[in-house]
């Protein structure tokens, strides 16, 4: 949830009212990763397993990565590089977290980095930064895709999720670094102006850091597309409006879809209807 699955860093794909990330409508998010195992424990949380796993509507199983070979390349070429996030933001160091981790959110709601699971084949977290300047503290961002063997798989990881989210509405992401008054929604494809992908998953709250200050506004988002789960975040800083940070991640949840269904989508699937496709989302371009 902080490292390989979706840096507790920030982002969200759409607020009403407050945020737009990605769609139209909804209610924002922050995350991180989180792979604890086991079934999802509330009735919430199973149905949006089972709706996002018995509609992938925008993948074609027979194209997607059944290796980890497979799975690697293809994230290559579908995760967010900075030029989605836009003018302004450059990689952060270190960039890219270990290929064979992810983050686990304990009982404690403390994060921890595990092997990666089984039931994943790879995962990659690129980790972005707009620097301090004009008096504006700096902004943390990250960008998340990770791939499963089935769609089953990452429904399930997205059940996973909510549930552990709900479970810790206080979150430490690693010393000194805190998540704060979080709070979740999700949404099936075409509720809450989901058109992107099969499940939503949004969180917002506050980002608070021992070095860094805050509380600074956080959200995250993550969305299921068939076996693939991706993911952004944003944790602002000093003297960021809202308005500023949702411009920054308001298209690369969705940039990132399409390159998805532009790589093992169906024919004439959904990537028509991602929202603001443009020349800068094309195959490859996050690399």
């Amino acid at each position: 949830m902080a490292y390989a699955r979706a840096l507790r860093v920030s982002g969200v794909v759409a607020a009403c009212g407050a945020l737009v990330l990605g769609c139209t409508g909804g209610d924002g998010g922050s995350a991180s990763p989180s792979a604890a195992s086991g079934a999802p424990r509330s009735g919430t949380a199973t149905t949006g397993a089972q709706s996002a796993a018995s509609a992938t509507p925008g993948t074609d199983p027979g194209k997607e990565p059944k290796t980890t070979t497979q799975a690697r390349a293809l994230i290559q070429r579908v995760i967010s590089g900075p030029e989605l996030f836009g003018t302004g933001v450059v990689r952060a160091t270190p960039y890219e977290s270990d290929p064979g981790q992810w983050a686990v959110l304990g009982d404690d709601c403390l994060w921890r980095l595990e092997p990666l699971p089984g039931d994943a084949l790879a995962t990659l977290t690129r980790h972005f930064a707009v620097p301090a300047a004009g008096g504006k503290g700096a902004v943390r961002l990250s960008a998340t895709v990770t791939l499963h063997r089935t769609a089953l798989d990452a429904s399930w990881e997205q059940a996973r999720m909510l549930e552990e989210d709900l479970d810790c509405t206080e979150q430490t992401q690693r010393p000194g670094e805190r998540l704060t008054g979080l709070q979740s929604l999700s949404f099936a494809r075409g509720e809450g102006g989901n058109t992107s992908g099969d499940d939503l998953l949004l969180e917002t709250g506050q980002c608070v850091s021992d070095t860094r200050g805050g509380p600074y506004p956080y959200w995250w988002q993550q969305a299921v597309l068939g076996s693939v789960v991706a993911g952004t975040s944003v944790c602002g800083g000093r003297g960021r409006s809202q308005e500023e940070l949702n411009s920054l991640v308001a298209e690369v949840l969705p940039r990132m879809l399409l390159r998805v269904e532009q790589e093992i989508g169906r024919s004439g699937g959904a990537a028509s209807t991602a929202p603001s496709a443009s020349a800068s989302s094309t195959k490859g371009g996050g690399s």
